[in-house]
């Protein structure tokens, strides 16, 4: 029986989307560089959580593969046709109900990598022994105390300015340099957003207790293959349905409502030059996914 590679799936089985739409934060030289090494960065990360054994390794070795080879083959023209999109709507004056819809295609390819590799999620699942099981546990437990460190720590002026201090780093990564004035401009509409990172915390731990008890169900109740698949299925359906939950729907509502009119802001403000900058990142990274499904 052949198993795969994942774990914290719904966000994390995005990996190689982001491997392939996020790794352009390393900048258009390296895409094709970052892509094609993604099945060994892949690995290195799931064996970080799980400390594979010889047995494990071949199959899992063997399942990314075939997933980055279905993903080349079928994804790759499809996200240069999305930022082409995103060409597009900068060129000309973006709305915020444009962001909106390129956030939901986003989500939609995440969703149909995650439940492409449903399968191979249940049979890795089923031979996971309960050891590695704890080292994911514990794994889970370092990266909620790195998080903690990097985002909680501090008074709340401290975590607003490591928030936008962060978006900065991307909005850099687009358009260019921004002024003192532009930078101004830019803080305002950061720190309107809501900023509770207690929140993002306790949907961390959610998240993580819920794939911890489905894996002990796995093995305590001897799942088949099927049942497996169906337990997974359900689990990332609640993940990518979480920000739809009535406890949390007003939170998320806000947030994505004024995380996209920052962005609006950054685009508004941004002048010919750095605009004509992010037209040219967006091309490169386009030139990188057509030429990467090509076989190149």
């Amino acid at each position: 029986m052949k198993k795969f590679s994942t774990h914290p799936w719904w966000y994390r089985v995005r990996l190689l989307f982001l491997v392939a739409m996020v790794a352009v934060a390393a900048g258009c030289s390296t895409v094709k560089f970052t892509y094609n090494h993604g099945d060994t960065l892949l690995y290195w990360w799931l064996n970080a959580y799980v400390d594979l054994d010889s047995d494990q390794s071949t199959w899992v070795k063997q399942d990314i593969d075939k997933l980055f080879l279905w993903h080349r083959q079928t994804q790759l023209r499809d996200y240069a046709g999305l930022l082409t999109n995103m060409q597009r709507q900068l060129a000309g004056n973006p709305t915020q109900a444009d962001l909106l819809s390129d956030y939901r295609d986003i989500k939609a390819r995440t969703e149909l990598l995650a439940f492409k590799a449903l399968p191979e999620l249940a049979d890795l699942a089923m031979s996971m022994r309960p050891d590695q099981i704890e080292q994911m546990q514990k794994k889970f437990n370092k990266n909620n105390e790195d998080f903690r460190h990097k985002y909680m720590s501090g008074d709340v002026e401290h975590q607003h300015k490591v928030r936008f201090d962060k978006s900065m780093d991307q909005f850099e990564l687009w358009f260019g340099h921004f002024s003192r004035d532009q930078e101004a401009v830019l803080r305002r509409a950061s720190d309107a957003r809501p900023l509770d990172n207690e929140i993002w915390l306790q949907e961390r731990k959610m998240r993580q207790q819920k794939i911890v008890a489905l894996l002990r169900r796995v093995q305590q109740e001897r799942l088949n293959k099927e049942q497996t698949m169906a337990a997974i299925h359900t689990l990332l359906r609640d993940f990518f349905d979480r920000f739809d939950a009535p406890e949390r729907k007003a939170f998320f509502d806000a947030y994505v409502d004024s995380t996209s009119k920052y962005i609006l802001t950054a685009i508004r403000l941004a002048t010919p030059e750095q605009k004509a900058h992010a037209q040219k990142r967006m091309q490169g990274w386009i030139n990188d996914f057509n030429a990467l499904a090509a076989g190149r």
